[in-house]
């Protein structure tokens, strides 16, 4: 299982670049694993401001339908176009061209609440 340990993670099992006052955000190579095949994403919140823990989008896999949730509060400033025609990029490459969305956070205070890639790993292996 692949954690990078420069992103910062969710218990929901989002991953986190943070990039100044902005973040990328995606879910884990776990997350993909557990969804399996990615088979469609709905993300409609480009230009909304949404509250920590907000969902955000869904995914949709061969098995399920998850909701995915703001690690963080901010603005949404860009979806990841790619993913309406190939979604299945996010099990290929979650941590690169997967990516879901980036955000201007609102509250940098909340990226302390984030889990490092060990205290993520921990979750991931329970």
């Amino acid at each position: 299982m692949n954690i990078p340990a420069e992103l910062k993670y969710t218990k929901d099992h989002e991953w986190v670049k943070i990039e100044g006052n902005e973040a990328v955000i995606g879910i884990t190579d776990f997350a993909q694993s557990q969804l399996g095949d990615v088979v469609f994403i709905e993300i409609e919140t480009e230009g909304e401001e949404l509250d920590h823990e907000e969902v955000f989008g869904t995914i949709e896999a061969v098995k399920t339908v998850s909701d995915m949730f703001m690690p963080v509060a901010g603005k949404v400033i860009a979806v990841n176009e790619k993913l309406a025609d190939t979604p299945e990029v996010v099990n290929k490459d979650p941590y690169g061209d997967g990516w879901m969305i980036r955000i201007e956070i609102s509250d940098a205070s909340q990226l302390e609440e984030l889990l490092t890639a060990e205290q993520y790993k921990e979750i991931a292996n329970a």
